[in-house]
């Protein structure tokens, strides 16, 4: 029976060391930057969005090592970059009793909140239900969660939705394995959607409009990214955010991205913790 209550990419989770420079640096690449909001102390982290219409990223830091922000230590230790992508939904309790019916065992949900500094002041409280799915269910080394959004109005402020880039959405999320088929097999099957074949890798939609996930292996990103746009990139797991953009140029301009290939322009991964930036148009 498919998922009821997955509804497509939410955000994507960008895990860093130092969170006001990691700001200070998305800043500097055109994105309008959300104040800092810090989560609820049982979660122990700190976060800065980036807000499109319908989905954002998340630039996240450990603040208080808790249980809770373990999984996100370690990845940290390694590296910066792509932790993990969300998901929305409409009911994380029902979201996570479909993933129990299917003989899996997901962590949560877990309720949270933020504070929000308000655009004509005072202070407003983002509210969130997730749930993660099993730590070992991670297509490519990519972990995903879904998250139910209480309080719209406090994340999708329109002062937040505007950037020197265009950036308008998040258009795909690629991700190197050495076995894309079978990544993209295992993410088809956590979702509920259809795996293709693709010139250069393995493609899994994450559902309605919403962001692709696209996974190849390190020939194909090579093929797609030059070395200098490849150099500090991840060698395994989500390496590369491709963002739709209203004016090309204009994201090349604010963000310093550099031409490739057909039409290509990207932003190495060593000058955003790690990620590839890539802007197509929108």
């Amino acid at each position: 029976m498919p998922l009821k209550h997955i509804l497509g990419a939410d955000h994507v989770v960008i895990t860093v060391r130092d969170l006001d420079a990691a700001a200070r640096t998305w800043a500097a690449l055109g994105f309008t930057v959300s104040p800092r909001g810090t989560h609820s102390p049982h979660l122990g982290t700190g976060n800065y969005t980036m807000m499109f219409a319908d989905d954002y990223l998340e630039l996240l830091g450990v603040l208080v090592e808790t249980d809770q922000n373990k999984p996100t230590r370690d990845f940290v230790a390694r590296r910066e970059g792509i932790e993990r992508t969300a998901f929305t939904t409409d009911d994380a309790a029902g979201g996570a009793a479909e993933l129990k019916a299917r003989g899996l065992e997901p962590l949560g949900p877990v309720h949270f909140g933020r504070p929000v500094d308000l655009p004509g002041g005072g202070t407003g409280e983002a509210k969130f239900n997730v749930f993660r799915w099993p730590l070992d269910q991670n297509p490519g080394g990519m972990r995903i969660f879904a998250c139910q959004h209480l309080t719209r109005e406090t994340v999708w402020i329109p002062e937040l939705l505007n950037h020197a880039n265009g950036a308008t959405r998040i258009a795909r999320i690629e991700v190197l394995t050495a076995d894309p088929r079978a990544a993209a097999e295992k993410m088809a099957g956590l979702i509920d959607e259809p795996a293709s074949q693709t010139p250069d890798g393995w493609r899994v939609p994450s559902g309605g409009k919403r962001a692709d996930f696209l996974f190849y292996d390190a020939a194909a990103f090579s093929r797609l990214y030059p070395d200098a746009v490849r150099a500090g990139a991840t060698t395994e797991g989500a390496a590369v955010l491709v963002l739709a953009t209203s004016d090309l140029a204009a994201a090349g301009k604010a963000s310093g991205a550099i031409a490739h290939g057909d039409g290509g322009l990207s932003v190495p991964a060593a000058r955003a913790n790690g990620v590839i930036v890539s802007f197509v148009p929108h």
